[in-house]
């Protein structure tokens, strides 16, 4: 909805109903009487695997509700918190414990003058060796980094990249950042108004992309319609990769050389696929619409999956490494684990 004032006094009622539907809104946290998260979801239990690594009683706590569409998770350990894209709403919101979910940034991902539809704001969110905060921008079709402080932000960005051999991005969707500091992302179109069919789209392929620390980019797969989620496993010698494309479901594995380049890749597991998370022992987290979170041994064997009951899109590990946060539709979850993630 536009904001407008309106000054007759016969419609002053709508007008305040009307005012305060504009903007991002800040979603309440979800308690119950005694103060305590109200719970969803289950676990679906496939191999004794899972056991070590999912308490018997593990449930998901709703932290926060009433978003649109929420996305790219991140524990930031200088906040003490999560942040997570709001696409439609092109904000990203923080959650801290003992608080209500609040809006954090806006704009997040298109910071142009003229208004435009489809998903617009920022999507994958992550931290550099630095600290800083990377985006992958939907409505401004970059990889973007924020230039204000965590503690202080505001909407002022600097362009890491935003064209390839000349043409923009459809609208990167998802980083991986490796501890040499080169960005992996991948580029479906998502972002684009009009999707896969916009007279915008520049690009004949959805790549995967490597922005080196020098500021080089260099295309690493083309042979993917929906590269979405990416994950790096712990010893940074594995890029896993998923096609959110139900005509191509596969979660792929790459070998990764030291240099960056991807060597041979291999089909992980057949299953369409959003945002991932790995863990310490190497096991990947795949968040995966209605079916929750897969959780998927390094030799491919569905472990098990947490099921959200909700429309899920990524994962990220928080706190001291063994709570994963998850985006799903309209809510910010949590589930406590036994296994911490990669970093921690």
């Amino acid at each position: 909805m536009k904001c407008s004032v309106v000054h007759a006094p016969w419609v002053m009622v709508f007008f305040v109903i009307a005012i305060a539907s504009c903007g991002p809104k800040d979603p309440a946290t979800d308690t119950v009487d005694d103060g305590q998260p109200r719970t969803i979801g289950h676990v679906e239990r496939l191999d004794p695997g899972l056991d070590v690594i999912v308490p018997s009683n593990a449930v998901f706590d709703i932290l926060a509700d009433g978003h649109e569409w929420t996305e790219g998770p991140v524990w930031v350990p200088s906040l003490q918190s999560v942040l997570y894209s709001d696409i439609p709403s092109n904000a990203i919101y923080r959650w801290t414990a003992g608080a209500e979910a609040s809006v954090w940034l806006t704009p997040s991902g298109y910071t142009g003058e003229m208004e435009r539809g489809g998903e617009s704001g920022s999507n994958g969110l992550a931290l550099d060796a630095d600290g800083r905060l990377i985006l992958a921008q939907h409505g401004d079709r970059r990889i973007a980094r924020l230039e204000t402080p965590l503690n202080a932000p505001e909407p002022i960005f600097s362009t890491l990249t935003d064209r390839f051999d000349g043409k923009r991005y459809n609208s990167p969707n998802d980083v991986a950042i490796r501890s040499n500091g080169d960005v992996y992302f991948t580029d479906p179109p998502y972002g684009l108004e009009r999707g896969v069919d916009d007279p915008a789209k520049e690009l004949a392929v959805h790549g995967v992309y490597r922005l080196a620390a020098d500021g080089s980019v260099t295309s690493l797969i083309d042979d993917l319609s929906r590269p979405n989620g990416i994950a790096l496993s712990p010893d940074e010698k594995t890029l896993y990769v998923a096609n959110s494309d139900p005509d191509q479901p596969v979660i792929m594995a790459y070998d990764l050389e030291d240099d960056g380049r991807l060597a041979s890749g291999r089909v992980f597991f057949d299953s369409w696929g959003d945002g991932m998370a790995v863990d310490q022992r190497g096991n990947v987290y795949v968040a995966r619409d209605l079916g929750g979170v897969f959780v998927i041994a390094t030799d491919g064997t569905h472990l098990g999956s947490l099921v959200t009951t909700e429309r899920t899109s990524n994962c990220t590990f928080g706190d001291d490494g063994s709570t994963l946060y998850v985006t799903s539709d309209r809510y910010l979850l949590r589930i406590r684990l036994n296994t911490k993630g990669v970093g921690f």
